[in-house]
């Protein structure tokens, strides 16, 4: 059976759950606490070279790090992938797009926020917020004349780059300025085995 090393609050491996559920693949999951020190164990840091998570363990005990890679590896020949090679590129120039420009303007207010650092980093907070919206402004304009990222369909692209930006209220971002992307995460999110980043949420 699959092992996934995870983390419960990262948009990351979360991505990744998503995925093994959609693709209805059974897993176990190993989940470690951040803040005390897990991914940097040596056990770990045996699976993950870069001792983080997302992390998972094939069958053969092989391990694979970073979530687009592992998003590829588990999606190869289904229909999350397109077939042609010139959306197959696009699908992964969103990829790349997501963890270059989307992640850390979102990720880390809403790592300020969560930890309760909110008040002490409010500079940081809007050099983040003037980065982010930024981006976020470019994905607007993008998805606002289209349904997906890329071709006709639900691809990587939606998957890989709509994990943060539904979590960028938590980092005091107002959504209410993008109703595109409002209405795109809402189809991501009624997608055949979608799961939640908490359980009951």
């Amino acid at each position: 059976m699959l092992r996934l090393y995870d983390s419960r609050y990262s948009g990351n491996c979360w991505k990744v759950r998503i995925l093994l559920s959609q693709l209805e693949l059974p897993f176990e999951r190993v989940t470690l606490d951040l803040a005390k020190g897990e991914a940097a164990e040596p056990a770990f840091r045996q699976k993950s070279r870069f001792a983080r998570v997302p992390a998972l363990e094939l069958q053969d005990g092989r391990t694979l790090v970073e979530s687009g890679a592992i998003l590829l590896y588990l999606a190869e020949g289904t229909r999350f992938i397109p077939e042609d090679p010139f959306l197959r590129a696009e699908m992964l120039g969103w990829m790349f797009f997501e963890q270059a420009d989307i992640q850390k303007p979102i990720a880390v207010p809403r790592v300020y926020h969560l930890r309760g650092m909110a008040a002490a980093m409010t500079d940081d907070i809007a050099r983040c917020h003037k980065e982010g919206n930024a981006v976020l402004e470019k994905l607007e304009q993008w998805i606002a004349p289209r349904t997906w990222l890329v071709g006709e369909g639900y691809t990587l692209a939606d998957l890989a780059a709509s994990c943060y930006v539904s979590l960028a209220p938590q980092g005091g971002y107002d959504m209410a300025r993008y109703p595109a992307i409002r209405a795109w995460l809402g189809r991501v999110a009624a997608q055949p085995g979608w799961v939640p980043l908490l359980p009951g949420e």
